[in-house]
């Protein structure tokens, strides 16, 4: 996991850290000294079920690697293979130092994935997040391409939108093709026309034009969240925009990651780069407001195939339980359900016969329950593994309508990806590999391990400036209210 450093950087710059160190942070600091945890024996990585569905593990919170662990005992089932080694018996607080910036900043898992401009000190003084500025750090630190992209759309963004008059428009009924008045009148002024009162076709195409660029249905149609969204005036958006160049900062530039998986949890899309340029995407589940995906890099280092679903406690007793009480042993046979006695690698089964699923149900025995291998288990056919304290992986899912219905932000914190084959064949250097036995859990090592970036893009570069995306976990909002000052003055600092 690589040697536990802190880099501290300034007020709210990026922290690189290994997985171990982040737990030893309180904040605020405890009244006295912790004592270290007593060393605990590396386990072997071992099937392990979503933590998105386990709910002991993390309280709902905006950021799920910023809460208060709750005790859970070190070497729970639903933990990944490093929480269980790096987690003391005794659980400390996971709250992470003042210096990091929920919503802006990474957690580097390997120290290796630390851009060069976040970790020399003397760049990230001229880059520090406090400072809020929109200069253009491209031209004399290497950056990755999106940040460039967005710099550029940032001038372009102010030189189509942030050029207009903003003026305010008052609430009122709806106003479309055929609509007249004093309002309409405004609008016209407000989106740059000649003057007049009518509601034309000219006017519904630039009302298309901005609904299409700020997140809104491009209708032509000017109702209350178009109107809501013009009186937000143009220096609110170059705000939204600077907020993701910060973001961007955080990410690799060419030269330093040649081949590496961007997450964005914002646009719920994955893509895979090389040598600084996407070569493919595909859209992802991720995890919903109250268990946000984190914002870190590791390294992806193996798969997982055939992938076991090692049910999470309060499921076996909550879901599970029920439903065997009511239906009998068969249902877990007919959905290849297994019953273990303990949680080892090597763990005998048990009859189901043999259990007392009511007594399951009322919380006086706890069972290990898992699901063999299938097309129809929670973890689909694949699991891609990168080893973090906080047990965040990708992996296949069976709910594929999910993505049709574009359901893309209802998980716990893990990615769940739309096509695992295609991403596999490009981990894996152009195969898909399958296992010796459909229904036994295989782990197979990449040919070489590939970063993962997990990051949050409300704000897109398109080839003609930006498109804004919605802001699902509100990080946006958070930021605008605790730095709106040294934000306009960046913006003011841009014209």
């Amino acid at each position: 996991m690589g040697v536990k450093t802190r880099y501290s950087l300034l007020a709210l710059s990026a922290l690189a850290l290994s997985a171990g160190a982040s737990a030893q942070y309180w904040y605020p600091p405890a009244p006295a000294p912790v004592p270290p945890p007593p060393p605990v024996a590396q386990q072997p990585r071992a099937p392990v079920a979503e933590p998105w569905m386990a709910q002991p593990q993390r309280a709902p919170v905006a950021e799920p690697w910023m809460v208060q662990q709750a005790p859970v005992p070190t070497g729970a089932p639903w933990q990944s293979p490093i929480a269980q080694s790096d987690r003391s018996t005794a659980l400390e607080p996971i709250d992470l130092p003042p210096a990091i910036e929920q919503g802006v900043d990474m957690i580097y898992i390997d120290e290796e994935l630390v851009p060069k401009a976040v970790h020399d000190n003397s760049a990230a003084q001229d880059m520090a997040f406090a400072a809020w500025s929109g200069a253009p750090v491209d031209f004399f630190a290497a950056v990755n391409p999106i940040y460039t992209e967005l710099r550029r759309g940032l001038v372009r963004y102010q030189q189509r939108w942030g050029s207009l008059p903003q003026l305010p428009i008052p609430a009122g009924p709806t106003l479309k093709v055929g609509s007249s008045g004093e309002r309409v009148a405004m609008l016209r002024t407000r989106l740059g026309l000649a003057e007049g009162e009518k509601y034309d076709s000219a006017l519904a195409a630039q009302v298309k034009e901005f609904q299409s660029v700020h997140g809104i249905k491009p209708d032509g149609i000017a109702g209350a969240g178009t109107i809501e969204a013009l009186n937000r005036g143009a220096q609110y958006y170059e705000q939204l925009i600077i907020i993701n160049m910060e973001r961007a900062k955080r990410l690799p530039a060419p030269e330093e990651q040649r081949k590496y998986v961007l997450v964005d949890a914002g646009d719920a899309r994955l893509s895979m780069w090389e040598n600084g340029r996407k070569v493919d995407e595909m859209k992802i589940v991720v995890g919903k407001a109250e268990t946000a995906t984190p914002m870190m890099a590791a390294y992806i280092k193996y798969a997982s195939v055939n992938p076991y679903w090692n049910v999470p406690p309060e499921l076996v007793r909550n879901l599970i339980g029920p439903r065997v009480v009511a239906q009998g042993v068969s249902y877990l046979t007919d959905r290849e359900y297994q019953v273990l006695a303990d949680y080892s690698d090597d763990a005998r089964t048990i009859d189901p016969h043999d259990v007392d699923w009511q007594a399951v149900v009322d919380g006086r025995q706890d069972v290990r329950l898992r699901r063999l291998p299938s097309p129809a288990n929670s973890m689909g056919m694949m699991k891609f593994m990168l080893p973090n304290y906080f047990g965040i992986y990708l992996h296949d899912s069976p709910e594929k309508e999910h993505f049709t219905k574009n359901e893309l932000w209802i998980s716990n914190g893990c990615v769940r990806v739309e096509d695992y084959k295609r991403l596999a064949t490009w981990l894996f250097d152009g195969y898909v590999p399958k296992g010796k036995d459909p229904k036994v859990e295989e782990e197979v090592d990449l040919p070489k391990p590939v970063p993962v970036y997990m990051t949050y893009l409300t704000a897109q570069p398109t080839s003609s400036g930006v498109q804004f995306m919605p802001d699902p976990y509100g990080r946006d909002a958070h930021l605008m209210e605790r730095y709106g000052t040294q934000l306009m003055a960046a913006v003011r600092g841009l014209r």
